[in-house]
């Protein structure tokens, strides 16, 4: 099918649906329009410093979405997403100038009782979690950066 030319007026429609599905099936051809005429053109393979690339943005996105979920924290999932970051430091603000606890709505939705020293704790075990995720995706960034084949970069996995 790659190299089939559709010229505009001068085919049918099932000509270009069969032509269409055969692409979807195949996964490696689409329909571009060349001007005068539709042609089914192979999808260029991309090279191996894009595939890297491509690899490191994947891996990056990995660590990022690890990074904000639950923390764990004297037996408690504390949420830490971009709203829950913003809570725990008000709160920490807060609670160490009055000196008292507040109830928190734990990430398994329990209630649970924290000081600013709790929530400090929390942040500080996401700090170790973050370190620990940042060095991961620098070992594994490294792994990709030497890949000499596409299949070596495909077998890299978070």
């Amino acid at each position: 099918m790659i190299g089939t030319k559709f010229y505009k007026g001068q085919f049918t429609d099932e000509q270009y649906s069969n032509c269409a599905e055969w692409c979807n099936e195949n996964q490696t051809a689409y329909i571009e329009d060349k001007g005068e005429y539709y042609e089914c053109v192979a999808i260029p393979t991309p090279s191996l410093d894009e595939l890297k690339a491509q690899k490191l943005t994947e891996l990056k996105n990995i660590r990022d979405t690890e990074e904000v979920k639950p923390i764990s924290y004297n037996g408690n999932l504390f949420d830490f997403d971009d709203k829950a970051r913003d809570r725990i430091n008000s709160a920490i603000i807060a609670l160490s100038i009055t000196g008292q606890s507040i109830e928190w709505t734990t990430a398994d939705n329990s209630n649970v009782i924290v000081t600013a020293d709790d929530l400090r704790g929390v942040v500080a075990n996401v700090a170790v979690r973050s370190n620990e995720l940042h060095v991961r995706y620098r070992e594994i960034k490294a792994s990709v950066l030497v890949c000499e084949t596409a299949e070596e970069v495909d077998k890299i996995v978070w």
